[in-house]
């Protein structure tokens, strides 16, 4: 069993909505040229390398990209 508590670890205060930095950040995480989708790029690319260090370095790119994400 689990019990799932909905908190912040570090606690905010929002006292004016700026939208263009929401639209960056979504940009930034989500779009086509955003952390995640670099990640998945590197990830799948990776199956394709013909050697073991040509794996193993695209595998660390993409686990650096998604360490971006946080």
């Amino acid at each position: 069993m689990f019990k799932y508590v909905k908190h912040l670890n570090y606690p905010i205060n929002i006292k004016k909505k700026d939208l263009k930095m929401a639209k960056l950040l979504i940009t930034q995480f989500g779009g086509a040229n955003g952390e995640l989708a670099a990640a998945l790029r590197y990830f799948s690319q990776k199956y394709a390398m013909p050697d073991e260090r040509g794996r193993a370095l695209l595998n660390d790119i993409a686990t650096e990209e998604l360490g971006h994400r946080c």
